[in-house]
């Protein structure tokens, strides 16, 4: 996996203050995608020991919420085998933050990948330029869904996340 930054106490991107992971690879190509230089899978730098220390070091501060995945698309075939092993990891040493992602997949489409379950908000659906609306609160168009996922899986149909 490689990834184009690390973002530290980041309130956009998911509630609270978050550490948050841009990954490379995207293979939606949104027109109008705020990440455009996301999309090339080879982009950006390895995601190494020095990266994965860095994501663990800020997730032991007390005052941050936890980890939102970005991008390009964490859930890019090409990155999903990484991206589950630092979710899982992440689940099982800090059970108490939260662990968003943004992905311009559905949900419908990815619901049934195995490390799901240990996401608690999704963002999905591709960015869609007649859709957009800037009142919109952690999405950029109307189409995509802020979904909460324990409640989701739990109840066997879309649950929608409300702060």
């Amino acid at each position: 996996m490689r990834y184009h930054n690390i973002t530290h106490d980041d309130m956009l991107n998911g509630d609270g203050l978050r550490v948050v992971l841009w990954v490379a690879g995207c293979t939606h190509h949104c027109p109008q995608c705020q990440n455009p230089i996301t999309w090339d899978i080879e982009g950006g730098i390895p995601f190494d020991e020095a990266a994965h220390e860095e994501i663990m070091q800020d997730l032991q501060k007390d005052y941050i919420s936890g980890i939102t995945f970005s991008g390009g698309d964490p859930l890019h075939p090409d990155n999903r085998a990484e991206v589950a092993k630092l979710i899982t990891e992440i689940r099982a040493n800090y059970p108490q933050k939260t662990i968003w992602l943004y992905t311009g997949f559905v949900w419908d489409a990815i619901k049934d990948l195995p490390f799901i379950k240990e996401i608690d908000v999704l963002v999905d659906g591709p960015f869609l330029m007649d859709k957009r609306d800037v009142k919109l609160h952690w999405r950029g168009s109307s189409n995509q869904r802020v979904i909460n996922v324990k409640e989701t899986l739990r109840l066997g149909q879309i649950v929608l996340w409300s702060e």
